[in-house]
């Protein structure tokens, strides 16, 4: 099996799954209990907050436990929302963001809130002179995506909070890290954000536990409410295994993200030049710069279907996707494809290829071998 889908999820490492196994086993206690399990397990979710509050370079406190990058995303949004609502009814996004950030949007617009939609380049870099121009007195919040999930782009945040401050805007600055966390390097406190997302099972961890940095001035209210777990913002019962197994995942990642950094930025660089040596009549929408991640491949192949490669390959035991995986199941149009302005054709024959650190160079052979294969195969039936 050839996995490059690591953008939708990626595979536990093997120390991981060691470690969910036994905290399951052992750390059962529910962390509200005043007994001893209990006790046991609020200790084992403070080791893990404090092993990745280090990893943020960030206050422990700072640090909230959600179920995920989506969950996040509606708190840090719809809190801000609450707590500033009655300052400004103005909200300015991005034409890219992932679907958590899109429909929950939608969901303001339809109750009276403003939102404008930035445009971006070919490349998915937002316009910043637009930025500059959209905010005023009545903005609240500006949410960015970080890396865009669908095809690499790096936004450029310290420019972007610059001209917040420069604006002497009030309004708060939301990051979706959810492709950023563990894959680019940076610091939240460089950057001046006020919330960032980020998630467990992008980074080869569990699915089910995610994280959300809230800068230690802003106290913003819960949207879920319950027993008050996680200082009251986050109610429900801790997923105490998840969290003490998304601990061991950055505890590994920390170590390593430099060294499987570089290799996969080898891979991704080896990749391109085989596609673009095998396969003729395509576009590359990500490029090898340090302003796009390492870790995400867009493609487009003319004259072909991306669901029809998907199950090319599939046949294969190879493993892509068409678009993110987390709107629709990649079906619907992407509106980041229309967003870089691809052409129809373009957007029906694009892929993404996402590289994790056990991919090698002999993957990549057979994945592009056979991609070539497929393409080939398609197009003669196209182009009749």
């Amino acid at each position: 099996m050839i996995y490059l889908d690591n953008c939708a999820t990626t595979k536990m490492r093997p120390e991981v799954l060691n470690t969910i196994y036994n905290a399951m086993k052992e750390d059962f206690g529910n962390p509200s209990s005043l007994h001893s399990l209990g006790l046991q397990s609020e200790k084992e979710i403070r080791k893990s907050r404090k092993i990745i509050s280090n990893y943020l370079n960030i206050d422990e406190k700072e640090l909230y436990f959600t179920s995920g990058g989506t969950e996040s995303n509606n708190i840090a949004i719809q809190s801000i929302v609450n707590l500033l609502k009655k300052q400004g009814n103005h909200i300015i996004t991005t034409k890219i963001e992932h679907a958590s950030i899109m429909n929950t949007m939608k969901d303001l617009e339809g109750k009276g809130f403003k939102v404008t939609y930035l445009d971006v380049d070919k490349w998915g870099k937002i316009d910043l002179e637009q930025l500059k121009n959209s905010l005023n007195h009545d903005t609240i919040l500006v949410s960015i995506i970080h890396v865009n999930n669908e095809i690499g782009t790096i936004q450029d945040i310290k420019k972007i909070k610059n001209i917040i401050n420069q604006k002497d805007s009030k309004a708060l600055l939301h990051l979706d890290g959810i492709q950023s966390f563990g894959k680019i390097t940076f610091d939240l406190k460089q950057l001046g954000v006020d919330t960032f997302s980020f998630s467990s099972h992008k980074i080869h961890g569990p699915k089910g536990v995610g994280g959300l940095y809230i800068r230690r001035e802003i106290k913003l209210s819960p949207i879920v409410f319950g027993g008050n777990q996680e200082r009251g913002l986050r109610s429900g019962t801790e997923n105490v295994p998840g969290i003490i197994a998304f601990g061991k995942a950055v505890e590994i990642m920390g170590k390593n993200k430099i060294d499987e950094r570089e290799k996969i930025l080898k891979i991704k660089k080896y990749t391109i030049k085989l596609i673009k040596e095998k396969i003729e009549d395509i576009k590359i929408n990500s490029n090898i710069d340090d302003t796009f991640s390492p870790y995400i491949l867009n493609i487009s192949l003319r004259d072909t279907r991306g669901e029809v490669l998907l199950h090319f390959l599939e046949q294969k035991h190879i493993y892509i996707s068409t678009a993110s995986a987390c709107s629709s199941n990649g079906v619907k149009e992407s509106k980041v494809l229309k967003s870089i302005n691809l052409s129809q054709k373009e957007i029906e024959g694009t892929i993404r290829v996402c590289f994790s650190y056990e991919n090698t160079e002999d993957d990549i052979d057979l994945f592009v071998k056979e991609l070539a294969n497929s393409v080939e195969e398609i197009r003669k039936i196209t182009k009749r």
